[in-house]
């Protein structure tokens, strides 16, 4: 590993505990009235951080738009070109779509101004990972972006371009040249990993719903990179129904110490919360107390790895009242220092507010589901435990053989023995 890119003149653990960056222009990323990934879930969630006192005397960073030059980094011309187009549609009456782009299908149906939202949303992405190349902050956290499916030439499962991936090429050409990406989306970070698949200097490790039950269908434990790259993918695919102590138990077999093994000098965050138990769009079954919990681990690792360097995300997540406003706050308080209490309660002007969004939804009370967090720790193979419950041992089991089936394709690669847990 080379030295770390921040000179000791930038007094980094001096810095602020984060940024959070927002701008209004992330409520314009809007596919349409009924499309699931719908802006409301960001003013509920800063409204929320808000009403909580996490943003107390924080000053937010509105980003500039990610430039053309920026979104070339990972996109193709002719893509920039027909995204701009596509987004004249509804204007100035221009319905001539490059469908091989992606664009205007259900997914990914073309709205107006749809380069000018989306470059919004990648500049949030640029603006967060410049606060912490120049030593102003250790963290910083963008909830608009997260847009991980987009890929170089054509729009991907509700994501335009792909934010995180030009943040990660721009640090690289700022003094970064070992970052470790972690996913957490129920959905496989492809577009990230695909941007980076035989780039040694970037470690893409994703845990999500197994492929073989969730588009995109990527992300089996044999996607381990290519040529130089080898061994910087990790994936860990887990079954639908997957509670919280039996992620977490995954999560803590695979993610640290393929993330210490590479040595990285800044962990970026893709934090989608579609995780959720009460999520439409997936089907595992974690809690706000475990996304959490996964947060403060990601923050953990770069806090022990990074000297605290940690670039958060936003991401999926369509429970746009009772998950992803509790879940996001979460993550922007882990950003700024400020961990907030589960037990925590909800404020009534937030509450009052958010029952103008869905009519006849139950408001959560708390900043808790009572999710049981504590986890088992895999402790090799063969030393998945017996609880006496037949649907956690099934669980254990099940989580258990893709534990082993991703650390025995990767860890080799980074220099672990896939057998030995402590590793």
């Amino acid at each position: 590993m080379t030295a770390s890119p921040l000179s000791p003149e930038t007094a980094v653990h001096d810095a602020g505990d984060g940024s959070v960056i927002w701008t209004p222009e992330y409520l314009d990323y809007r596919w349409s009235a009924t499309h699931p990934m719908n802006p409301t879930r960001l003013v509920l969630t800063m409204d929320l951080a808000a009403g909580l006192g996490v943003l107390d005397g924080v000053e937010t960073v509105r980003p500039d738009r990610a430039s053309d030059d920026e979104i070339l980094r990972i996109h193709t011309r002719a893509y920039l070109d027909a995204v701009k187009v596509a987004g004249e549609s509804g204007r100035d009456g221009v319905t001539a779509l490059d469908l091989d782009h992606g664009l205007g299908n259900d997914d990914n149906p073309v709205f107006p101004h749809m380069h000018e939202a989306s470059a919004a949303l990648a500049g949030g992405s640029l603006a967060a990972a410049r606060e912490i190349a120049s030593g102003r902050v250790r963290r910083a956290v963008s909830i608009g972006g997260g847009m991980h499916h987009a890929m170089p030439d054509w729009a991907s499962g509700f994501c335009v371009y792909n934010d995180a991936a030009i943040a990660i090429s721009w640090l690289l050409d700022n003094g970064f040249d070992r970052i470790a990406y972690i996913d957490v989306d129920a959905h496989h970070g492809d577009g990230v990993q695909h941007a980076f698949l035989s780039d040694p200097r970037v470690l893409t490790v994703s845990i999500h719903q197994h492929p073989a039950t969730l588009w995109p269908n990527t992300g089996w434990a044999s996607e381990i990179g290519d040529g130089a790259g080898e061994g910087t993918a990790v994936n860990l695919p887990v079954l639908p129904g997957t509670v919280d102590s039996i992620w977490l138990r995954g999560f803590h077999a695979v993610v640290p110490a393929a993330v210490e093994a590479f040595g990285p000098q800044i962990v970026v965050s893709q934090c989608g919360v579609d995780n959720h138990r009460e999520d439409p769009l997936a089907d595992l079954a974690l809690t706000v107390d475990g996304q959490r919990a996964a947060f403060l681990a990601m923050r953990d690792l770069a806090d022990r790895l990074c000297e605290g360097r940690w670039l958060a995300v936003g991401g999926g997540g369509y429970g746009l009242v009772r998950v992803v406003p509790r879940a996001w706050t979460h993550l922007i308080a882990a950003a700024l220092g400020r961990d907030l209490d589960p037990s925590t309660l909800v404020p009534e002007p937030w509450r009052a507010q958010a029952a103008g969004v869905i009519a006849d939804i139950e408001l959560p009370e708390c900043m808790s589901d009572g999710g049981d967090t504590a986890y088992r720790a895999w402790d090799g193979p063969g030393g998945t435990p017996e609880t006496g419950t037949p649907a956690v041992d099934r669980a254990l089991t099940r989580v258990d053989a893709a534990i082993a089936a991703t650390r025995r394709a990767a860890f080799p690669l980074l220099g672990l023995d896939p057998e030995d847990p402590r590793d």
